[in-house]
């Protein structure tokens, strides 16, 4: 499952195998169904404000936690202070055009970037050569994990204008046809 946000600022979760519980528990959050390209989106609409979207995006992730563990946020539209101050981005994530880079604003950004394994470049960072599209994802999450544990702020762009720009779900056919579970292993017994 992936939570991101368009640049209209509409904040979506994309599941591509939702566990059963998916639908109810991101609905009851306040996400409305959308279908596109072969897909369900989950959106909430651009006017929710800040705390709203990190509120009702906590509840649904946390809810799905017990169904997978297999979740990634990468949405700016969910990013919010208790105080209400909008902080100072210390580091910009720009996951657009198929590939990963990073911009770092503040020394302990660059700091973060380095230990996380991202390589300076003129125009910034990049992960590691030679990661996939996965890996580089999980490499962003990391670095933005850690980023927000030193209370340092980030924006990640995903290169969505709008919610029609995001693409259908890699190798599905039918939204339809329900995910194809594995098979449970034998439990050894004594």
């Amino acid at each position: 499952m992936v939570v991101g946000s368009t640049d209209d600022g509409h904040t979506f979760a994309v599941i591509n195998y939702p566990p059963r519980a998916a639908h109810r528990i991101l609905t009851h959050s306040g996400f409305t169904t959308r279908h596109h390209q072969r897909r369900t989106l989950y959106l909430l609409p651009p006017a929710t404000p800040a705390e709203d979207a990190h509120d009702r995006t906590g509840t649904a992730l946390s809810g799905l936690l017990a169904h997978t563990m297999d979740i990634v946020d990468l949405s700016s539209t969910t990013r919010w202070t208790s105080d209400g101050s909008p902080s100072q981005t210390a580091t910009r994530f720009d996951l657009s055009n198929g590939r990963v880079t990073a911009t770092a604003h503040t020394p302990a950004a660059h700091g973060v970037l380095e230990q996380h394994g991202f390589a300076r470049t003129p125009a910034g960072y990049t992960p590691p050569s030679g990661l996939g599209e996965r890996e580089s994802v999980g490499a962003v999450t990391r670095a933005e994990t850690h980023l927000w544990a030193l209370g340092l702020s980030t924006e990640i762009t995903l290169g969505y204008p709008t919610p029609d720009a995001i693409p259908p779900a890699p190798g599905r056919t039918d939204a339809s046809a329900p995910p194809q579970l594995p098979q449970a292993a034998k439990r050894r017994t004594r």
